[in-house]
């Protein structure tokens, strides 16, 4: 009997230390952008989420965060505005079909839930880090995560110089994982 306690006491303690690997969704989840133009704050989404967040707020040494969305799925909405966007003067989704974040390193905020994001933005070939701080919250069928950042359009090549269009733009994100 007492091995058997044994067991269990190491079943239980093995699955609180390793991490869930979860699939992020488009079904709940946002990945928004504003950016100025002429002044006017414009915003816009993307969806085709794809990749996998490796998760664990009691480990967080072996959380990975590796998600892209598709390019293409810009929506504005403004047709005229979205087909514009998806040249090569802005995103080349022929080129570059998708924008990805993958984490480097995830660490714990003295907030309760709260934790930063290390990591890189890949966006026409271009390599940038990022960091960010993010809340996770637990849900029934895995986590919603949810954070923004802001970065330089500049610094990917996207839309070149511009006098109406700002070189800052906020990117936020709501994203539903599930197991």
């Amino acid at each position: 009997m007492k091995i058997y306690k044994l067991f269990l006491f190491a079943i239980f303690i093995t699955q609180t230390t390793i991490a869930q690997t979860y699939i992020p969704t488009d079904v709940g989840s946002k990945v928004h952008f504003v950016i100025k133009n002429f002044g006017i704050k414009t915003g816009g989404d993307f969806t085709g989420l794809k990749g996998n967040i490796t998760f664990n707020p009691s480990n967080l040494n072996s959380s990975q965060f590796n998600v892209s969305v598709n390019a293409t799925s810009i929506n504005t909405d403004n047709n005229t505005r979205d087909k514009h966007l998806r040249k090569s003067e802005y995103f080349n989704v022929e080129k570059y079909p998708e924008i990805s974040i993958t984490s480097t390193k995830i660490t714990e905020s003295t907030n309760a839930g709260r934790y930063y994001f290390a990591g890189n933005i890949t966006m026409k070939g271009i390599t940038k880090p990022v960091q960010f701080g993010f809340s996770a919250t637990p849900n029934t069928s895995g986590y919603f995560f949810s954070g923004e950042f802001e970065i330089n359009r500049r610094d990917f090549e996207v839309g070149g110089n511009s006098m109406s269009l700002s070189d800052k733009l906020k990117v936020t994100l709501t994203i539903a994982a599930k197991k």
